[in-house]
């Protein structure tokens, strides 16, 4: 028997839980029905690998949309279970526990997972991936001061879980692959600075790590390198990278590339299912080209966007990508995407320990193409326009800090 469940969101990450809150602030009436592979309502992830490893907030305090406020708006939750194939003839997803939903419009909304490892000995019990509250707590469980904990990953997820782990007194390796760490992301010279500040905090942070097989049966005792090295573990994690779970929408007969293909509307390629978030794959204006991003400003942009394409109304997505990064005291926020820049400007002392605050801003053309801003907030909200209109600023006065930035980008043109 099929049940009428009204608009129903497969998803119940932060991109669903920003459709569904979207959706009742536009003053729709009917049924909502939030799905979720997870018990829990929709929360942050970003705290996952920094407040809630170090324990400082609870997993209540990461819901976006706690229980009492999806009951108040008649959102209707149903956690814990995965949806299992879209009939779109008939207009219902089946869900794994046998129910089946009728939907008048859907939302594929359903995110990533994290890379798993391949290697030998990547499926033991003290082999840990990072995505959800489930997977933090169980690191915690063996994350007890002293212990040995490899991190196999040097992006955002390696450097926040070591930086905290290192605080929880663990004895921590980060193993990057790469010759440093961040490398897809900035330049040499800020991979550099985060290395030095991650080996001075008492991480054994090693590039050019290739790993060979993790040893130890049933638990890792050694992670094996190609050079021959072995690395004492009592507990490894993972940080490799993210897949996009299109599976759904692909058996479904939806358009796939890297990503559900949706328009600047967050349309897909039927006209009664959108998409949002991580798993989607969308035009960008700013980069000229379709793009797949993982990041919280997007889904839950993206989310608005797909909240009132299902009402009717017409609100492109034309927002210009940024990141954060929390390590120790740092606060490291990106705005745009440095691929592809042929000039940067430092405007800081990346050498200074007492300052431990600098900008990185990217050219491409004369045009400012992106910001990497460490403990430096004003000037990355005043770059954020600046990188959408693509201005072009004085490369001398940038250099200089007697110079304000508010009068740099004041005096910036198109």
């Amino acid at each position: 028997m099929i049940e009428e469940a009204g608009i129903v969101i497969l998803g119940a990450g932060q991109a669903g839980g920003e459709v569904a809150s979207e959706l009742r602030k536009l003053g729709y009436a009917g049924l909502i029905t939030l799905v979720g592979d997870e018990p829990h309502v929709p929360y942050r992830r970003p705290p996952l690998s920094k407040a809630y490893f170090a324990g400082t907030v609870s997993a209540e305090e990461l819901y976006v949309v706690p229980p009492a406020s999806l009951d108040k708006a008649q959102i209707r939750f149903i956690g814990g279970v995965s949806a299992t194939h879209i009939d779109r003839e008939q207009k219902c997803v089946n869900l794994a526990d046998g129910r089946q939903l009728g939907y008048q419009k859907l939302v594929i909304a359903t995110g990533g997972r994290a890379r798993p490892l391949t290697l030998d000995g990547g499926d033991r019990s003290n082999v840990f991936l990072l995505r959800t509250i489930n997977d933090i707590e169980q690191i915690r469980a063996r994350a007890t001061p002293g212990a040995r904990m490899v991190i196999i990953g040097g992006g955002f997820i390696g450097l926040e879980t070591a930086a905290v782990a290192v605080k929880l007194g663990l004895d921590v390796t980060v193993l990057e692959g790469l010759p440093r760490v961040l490398a897809r992301v900035t330049v040499p010279e800020v991979s550099a600075f985060f290395e030095r500040v991650h080996r001075e905090a008492g991480v054994d942070l090693r590039t050019g790590a290739q790993v060979a097989a993790l040893e130890g049966d049933p638990l890792v005792t050694h992670v094996h390198l190609t050079d021959g090295s072995r690395i004492e573990a009592d507990l490894v994690v993972a940080g490799i990278g993210l897949i996009a779970n299109t599976e759904l929408a692909e058996t479904a007969g939806l358009v796939v590339d890297n990503g559900v293909l949706v328009d600047e509307y967050a349309q897909t390629s039927d006209p009664d299912i959108v998409a949002a978030g991580d798993c989607t794959n969308h035009p960008s204006e700013y980069l000229g080209r379709r793009v797949r991003l993982e990041s919280v400003p997007n889904a839950m942009e993206q989310g608005k966007v797909a909240a009132n394409t299902l009402l009717g109304n017409r609100v492109p997505y034309r927002s210009v990508p940024w990141f954060w990064s929390d390590q120790y005291d740092l606060k490291l926020q990106m705005v745009g995407m440095s691929a592809g820049f042929d000039q940067f400007v430092v405007r800081g002392n990346l050498e200074d320990p007492a300052t431990r605050a600098f900008s990185v801003f990217y050219f491409k053309n004369g045009r400012l193409l992106s910001v990497d801003a460490v403990n430096r907030p004003q000037e990355f909200m005043l770059s954020k326009k600046l990188v959408a209109e693509g201005a072009r600023l004085d490369l001398a006065a940038l250099a200089d800090e007697s110079i304000p930035f508010k009068l740099i980008a004041a005096t910036a043109h198109a």
